[in-house]
């Protein structure tokens, strides 16, 4: 699984030197995934045209796991395109609109602006309107129910004032109430006009000098596999080609893989088995030395005790006096 890398096909003109092929070698169309962490998972398809690279504005999503995918890239006359991943289509539209080939075909006229009569505010304040007499109000009042305490002391501790509390009657700031403006002509919309750098480009999907494949990679971690490359103007070839390379492998790819896991959780499994019975064990030992460690003692302790004993003196017998 890759954790962080981009693996991508690039499409070079017949006229590349290879032997000086790098990563600044002009080409015609770039196109494959890019992963990394959490953030970046996502198909790079970009495009040249006039000597001038282009990526593709939309967020086209890729796959993010340990499975072999297909990845497709298709180029249409009409100036459409579609990206497919194991033969399913995720992501198509328009080469004139999601790249920025072309200058846009109107601009804002650099010669208009706005009036200095237009009115943009849809309401207005009320002039005829009037704050109320009995508005204005503090926004805290003394505690009315508050008492001095007993022990207060005025030359000690200053004169008693009540604590604040919010003031229920408070109501803030004052404002007028607002009112249709009369004069409203909605939001001023700045006329455009016909861009004159704008040149439509009826073949921006033709590339008709490619002649070298190539991979373009970064990765962190080594063990990416590519293979079964296809150029071709026939739809219908592409899919069955498709079928007949990814398509025979892919659940025989997942019954492996399936396999693979199933091995490795029976043998953590087991890791974790003989770590639990290993455990058991090392606490009947540690059972079984403490025992060993408390008859010690004991036996210390007696013999202490011997050794503590004052010796009896016995009455001699008739023989030793």
């Amino acid at each position: 699984k890759i954790d962080c890398g981009g693996g991508y096909v690039k499409l070079f003109p017949s006229t590349l030197d290879q032997g000086k092929l790098n990563g600044e070698s002009e080409y015609y169309i770039m196109f494959g995934p890019d992963i990394c962490g959490y953030s970046t998972k996502k198909v790079h398809v970009i495009l040249n045209s006039k000597g001038k690279n282009h990526l593709i504005k939309k967020e086209v999503k890729c796959k993010d796991d340990e499975m072999t995918h297909l990845y497709t890239l298709m180029l249409y006359p009409d100036q459409t395109y579609e990206v497919r991943v194991d033969q399913e289509k995720i992501e198509s539209g328009s080469l004139t609109e999601d790249w920025d080939f072309l200058a846009p075909p109107k601009i804002k006229d650099p010669e208009a602006k706005k009036p200095d009569d237009w009115d943009e505010r849809a309401q207005i304040e009320d002039t005829d309107d009037a704050k109320p007499d009995d508005w204005d109000k503090p926004e805290h009042i003394p505690d009315p129910d508050a008492k001095k305490p007993e022990d207060w002391d005025e030359e000690m501790d200053g004169e008693w004032e009540p604590p604040q509390i919010p003031n229920p009657d408070f109501k803030g700031e004052w404002k007028p109430r607002l009112i249709d403006n009369p004069k409203y002509k909605g939001m001023w919309q700045h006329p455009e006009i016909d861009n004159p750098e704008y040149i439509y480009d009826p073949h921006i999907y033709r590339f008709t000098d490619i002649g070298v494949i190539g991979l373009d990679l970064w990765q962190v971690k080594s063990g990416s596999i590519f293979d079964n490359f296809l150029i071709t103007d026939d739809v219908k070839y592409a899919e069955e080609f498709g079928r007949q390379t990814w398509g025979v492998t892919k659940d025989l790819e997942k019954a492996m893989k399936d396999e693979q896991d199933e091995e490795e959780r029976k043998r953590q499994a087991e890791d974790d088995k003989d770590k639990a019975d290993g455990k058991g064990d090392e606490e009947e030992d540690d059972a079984e030395d403490d025992e060993d460690d408390d008859d010690d003692d004991d036996e210390e302790e007696e013999e202490e005790d011997k050794a503590g004993e004052s010796p009896v003196e016995e009455t001699p017998t008739k023989d030793e006096l």
